[in-house]
């Protein structure tokens, strides 16, 4: 077996991040497949020297709307590529999916329920439609890992002020609901697998009222895995000292044979 590590982060613009030199811990890192959301730009406009290690195969799945949404996958391990049309059916650049062994990789940002009751119905509704095919693909043999930022915090240990954000889109208890039947179906939570009820621990901070220096949070960038991967978990963390974006990368170790 070998430890193979995995990033998942959420940009809020390569093109942004690339400028704050907030990549560069990157080239440091043993990274075996980093995947990026809310990327916010064409293949074409990633600059080449964003990363100085080199990554042999890149997936990126950018959104219709130009100027929004969109994920990119960077990695050493060759597979099969995929963008996710079947379950992403309005081409918003949601989804990278990735086939490698015996694994199915999905990078994905989760569409953000805020805007209005026709996208918080949108949002339900690609949930469901991701379940379900993912279900589809581990029924096939394959063993699942979801990344990205899922835009729900699951439990009221998962954010800084959970009684004032009942009625928000994010923490709604209809979102809250399909995380449980994301992980009734089999699916683990790696990041608390690994840490147990710990608190105060969160992903992103809005940019207003100084919410990340106060650490007032919401723990929804999330690392799953199908429940026959749990003996692989070495390590599932948050990385909140790296700057850069109003979310904070995540990371899974898994020690698995490729």
């Amino acid at each position: 077996m070998a430890r193979r590590t995995f990033i998942s982060w959420n940009v809020n613009g390569i093109r942004a991040v690339e400028k704050k030199e907030a990549l560069k811990w990157i080239d440091e890192e043993q990274i075996d497949f980093l995947g990026l959301q809310e990327i916010k730009a064409e293949a074409e406009q990633i600059p080449d020297t964003i990363f100085k290690k080199e990554f042999k195969f890149q997936s990126i799945n950018s959104s219709s709307n130009r100027g929004q949404s969109g994920v990119a996958l960077f990695t050493n391990i060759k597979g099969t590529a995929s963008g996710g049309d079947h379950v992403d059916i309005l081409d918003e650049g949601r989804i990278n999916e990735y086939h490698f062994g015996r694994f199915a990789l999905f990078n994905v940002y989760f569409p953000n329920g805020q805007r209005s009751e026709e996208r918080l119905a949108y949002k339900l509704a690609f949930y469901d439609r991701f379940l379900e095919y993912i279900n589809e693909i581990r029924a096939q043999g394959k063993s699942i890992i979801v990344c990205g930022d899922v835009n729900t915090a699951h439990r009221p240990i998962d954010i800084a002020r959970p009684k004032a954000n009942e009625k928000t889109s994010g923490f709604l208890p209809v979102e809250r609901a399909w995380i449980d039947k994301l992980l009734k179906n089999g699916y683990i939570d790696t990041f608390r697998h690994i840490h147990g009820d710990e608190p105060d621990r969160y992903s992103w901070w809005s940019y207003r009222a100084a919410a990340r220096s106060r650490n007032v949070g919401w723990r929804i960038d999330y690392f799953f895995v199908s429940d026959d991967l749990k003996e692989k978990i070495v390590d599932a963390d948050i990385l909140d000292e790296i700057m850069g974006s109003d979310h904070c990368p995540v990371k899974l170790v898994l020690d698995i044979e490729i």
